[in-house]
């Protein structure tokens, strides 16, 4: 409803207001459900088919091998109903179905359409997109990261001093390294519970370290076509006062 919407906007501005710088150093940051979407696009930018055809990716030697908890599992669920961007074939007209592309762990395969399948010689994967103005592009629907036993509140007790992002602001990604840094605001953690909202602080990292040790929370939006939960990574950089 308009005042539920309201309610929580306001809120979400009160509680940001006479922000602080955090301190710098490394410390554990949790990525909350709104942008931890963004994080996991990295990852799929990285396993898409036409960066791993140009050689253009941190991930390219990495099929079949482990780059996220076992207990992981990152599926394109493209069939999934009243979801807008569900669909039962790709561009090309491949019959759509659910695929993991990352299971238990593991890597299990890139995201690929003909043209880009055809010049990595595997079989495609359905995930073809056009455009008016660009050719085939390998892209993917609705996406499902498995979650975590915890709640964002129970990740944030269990954290001494850290930051929790809410919003991120530019980004600077090494496409080959994995090198990462994005400026960010949200609230810092102190003791197992939230202190003061931050803004001005960068966060940097590498992508593959992030990925190793990640722990998802149990609150992903169904209604979302990316289902992914908080993220806690367990040590990036941030860099404030």
């Amino acid at each position: 409803s308009a005042e539920y919407i309201g309610n929580l906007a306001s809120n979400r501005a009160s509680k940001k207001l006479s922000p602080k710088k955090p301190p710098t150093g490394k410390f554990p940051v949790i990525f909350d459900e709104r942008v931890s979407s963004s994080l996991i696009s990295h990852l799929i930018s990285a396993i898409n088919g036409s960066s791993i055809s140009r050689g253009a990716s941190w991930l390219l030697n990495d099929l079949n091998k482990k780059i996220l908890p076992v207990e992981l599992t990152l599926t394109e669920e493209p069939l999934r109903k009243s979801i807008y961007s569900s669909t039962s074939f790709d561009g090309e007209g491949l019959p759509k179905k659910n695929r993991n592309f990352i299971e238990d762990g593991y890597l299990k395969s890139w995201i690929l359409d003909l043209y880009s399948s055809r010049k990595l010689k595997m079989a495609p994967t359905s995930n073809a997109s056009f455009s008016v103005s660009s050719p085939s592009m390998p892209t993917v629907t609705n996406m499902k990261l498995t979650e975590g036993k915890k709640s964002q509140d129970e990740l944030i007790k269990d954290i001494q001093k850290g930051l929790l992002v809410t919003s991120l602001i530019g980004s600077t990604i090494n496409p080959l390294t994995g090198d990462y840094s994005r400026g960010a605001s949200g609230f810092w953690i102190e003791n197992g519970e939230i202190c003061y909202p931050v803004n001005e602080c960068t966060i940097a990292g590498n992508l593959r370290e992030m990925f190793r040790n990640i722990i998802t929370s149990n609150d992903s939006k169904k209604t979302k076509s990316f289902m992914i939960p908080s993220i806690l990574v367990e040590s990036l950089t941030v860099g404030g006062m």
